[in-house]
């Protein structure tokens, strides 16, 4: 480190930029440094940024290998298959270089860890362009060898490289209360620790204006999470919640805050153990300050805190790859206002295409089709909880939910100002008999730069459950003509409370109707991370060239916000 970084960092961003004498801010998100993991939860699009490289390198290195493998005949697929023969094995080695995870898939799949030219060119041959510039064949974008992330060679982690078909699955470090620090680490001379008061609107608005100015963003920083005051309570102030896990870095002098991370308590079943997690989140650093290795920082102090509650696991996702996922899931955005997202930049004009041929083709029925729907209300919330225990049961990996929890997350309630974060709704049968429910939520993305639109309203899918996946024998014919159904009237009822787009990831039975729904997939991953525990990989509805699978569904039950 240079002098001028180990410096003392003055509060506000007008001070940084001063202190830093015009030095450029960091760009490097904190995931990607190799010191600033973070744990968001998020795809590569308009409607779910991804956590991305410093666009600088990251472009660069995409040109480089562009370069190597693109031709102008107008064939991709041809043009790449050309490129591949006609590259020297220094070209092949350096175009590993460019993108570890492709390398790592082309040593499993060849048995080597050190195939030969050839050999790697065959396997090449096999792929296309997208799959080879983003290292989607490997299962996660940016990959990187064990031996880069210093930070997490530190941490109790699953290690690339380890035997995972028959490990014993459990805790990777055994400790005590008495083993853990009463008091959290130093910061560099300027800053302070604090515990952010989410009940005060100024504390959230804080919150607020610090995921919508740094938060994770899409490659191109066209559009940026833009999470509400109203969202940011759901999430972090669930029933178990404690203040004291919405943890706050502030500049001494003007009280800035200039980072974050939360975490809440879930009981998370892991096949056949319940394991109690801090579900961690939301983790940000002031743009100006990334580098200044903040991010570890504060994860070691959630870490330290969960720890002197006794609470030894935690649980995150990243949309790029680090030290082990447990399972990988990809994600898929169905257009709903497809001239918005157009004009936005989000959805692309298609070669030959008319933009009135895309808006029909998204066009969706005003009214929904399945009988007995209707919103849910809190006298259904233990016929939905009875009926989501049991299809979470099918999974590997799900949450284990109270009666307050599902209160919390599934009861629609509208805020005064009319802000409305969650939808739920039922099918009840004559009988009056809970038969089925879903559920999606409202994160807002910005639209940064466009002169006609500032946001771009996006619905997440949330948990869903039907009775149609309970039957025994198990027929997954029935359960997917159920969720198609399900699925199109949620699409409908999105578009009445002016969605723009409807995301969803390959996990649960999705693979049955994203697809069927025009659902289109997204660049984006989101890799699920268990920290201090071990466990065997977990199928996320997706093939290793990252194409979905019904066959082998998905054995995640777990949705992150």
């Amino acid at each position: 480190m240079s002098a001028e970084e180990s410096k003392p960092i003055e509060p506000a961003v007008a001070e940084v930029d001063a202190q830093l004498k015009g030095k450029p801010a960091e760009l490097e998100s904190d995931v990607e440094s190799d010191d600033e993991p973070t744990t968001t939860a998020e795809g590569s699009t308009a409607a779910g940024p991804s956590a991305s490289a410093s666009k600088k390198k990251k472009k660069s290195k995409r040109k480089k290998a562009k370069e190597l493998l693109t031709g102008s005949s107008g064939d991709p697929d041809q043009d790449l298959k050309k490129a591949i023969g006609g590259l020297t094995p220094q070209q092949l080695k350096d175009l590993m270089a460019l993108n570890p995870a492709l390398a790592q898939e082309v040593a499993q799949i060849s048995g080597t860890s050190n195939p030969s030219a050839e050999q790697t060119a065959n396997l090449l041959r096999k792929m296309n362009l997208q799959e080879i510039m983003t290292g989607l064949a490997a299962g996660g974008k940016n990959a990187k060898d064990m031996a880069s992330y210093k930070f997490w060679q530190t941490q109790p982690v699953p290690k690339f490289g380890e035997e995972e078909k028959n490990m014993e699955e459990g805790p990777l470090k055994i400790q005590t209360v008495d083993d853990v620090s009463k008091e959290p680490a130093a910061l560099v001379s300027g800053f302070e620790w604090v515990t952010v008061d989410l009940k005060s609107d100024e504390e959230v608005k804080e919150v607020y204006e610090l995921l919508n100015g740094h938060y994770v963003e899409d490659d191109d920083a066209h559009f940026r999470f833009n999470y509400s005051p109203s969202i940011l309570r759901w999430a972090m102030m669930s029933p178990g919640w404690q203040q004291r896990y919405h943890i706050g870095v502030r500049a001494s002098q003007s009280r800035k805050l200039v980072a974050f991370i939360s975490a809440i308590p879930v009981h998370l079943r892991v096949r056949d153990k319940v394991v109690l997690c801090s579900e961690v989140n939301f983790l940000c650093v002031h743009k100006k300050l990334r580098g200044k290795r903040l991010a570890p920082v504060l994860i070691k102090e959630v870490t330290r805190i969960s720890n002197l509650d006794q609470v030894w696991q935690g649980l995150y996702t990243a949309g790029v790859v680090l030290p082990r996922p447990v399972s990988t899931c990809r994600y898929y955005h169905r257009s709903i206002n497809w001239q918005k997202l157009y004009e936005c930049g989000f959805s692309p004009l298609p070669p030959n295409s008319k933009p009135a041929y895309q808006i029909r083709k998204y066009a969706l029925p005003d009214s929904t089709s399945t009988r007995g729907l209707r919103e849910m209300q809190e006298k259904d919330v233990d016929d939905v909880l009875d009926l989501l225990k049991r299809y979470l049961a099918r999974f590997d990996m799900a949450p284990e939910f109270t009666r307050d929890e599902a209160v919390h997350w599934f009861v629609p309630k509208v805020e005064p100002g009319g802000e409305q974060v969650v939808w739920t709704y039922v099918i009840e049968d004559g009988n009056k008999k809970i038969t089925d429910f879903f559920s999606f939520y409202c994160v807002e993305s910005s639209v940064i730069g466009n002169a006609k639109h500032d946001v771009v309203r996006v619905a997440y899918l949330f948990y869903y459950a039907s009775e149609a996946g309970l039957t025994q024998p198990f027929n997954q014919e029935v359960l997917k003509t159920r969720l198609n159904a399900l699925i199109n009237d949620a699409l409908i009822l999105a578009k009445r409370a002016k969605f723009d787009v409807f995301n969803a990831l390959t996990l649960m039975d999705n693979a049955l109707f994203l697809e069927q729904q025009k659902f289109g997939a997204g660049d984006g991953q989101l890799h699920y991370y268990l920290f201090n525990y071990r466990a065997r990989p977990i199928g996320g509805g997706i093939t290793a060239k990252m194409e979905l699978d019904e066959k082998n569904r998905s054995g995640v039950g777990l949705i992150m916000l």
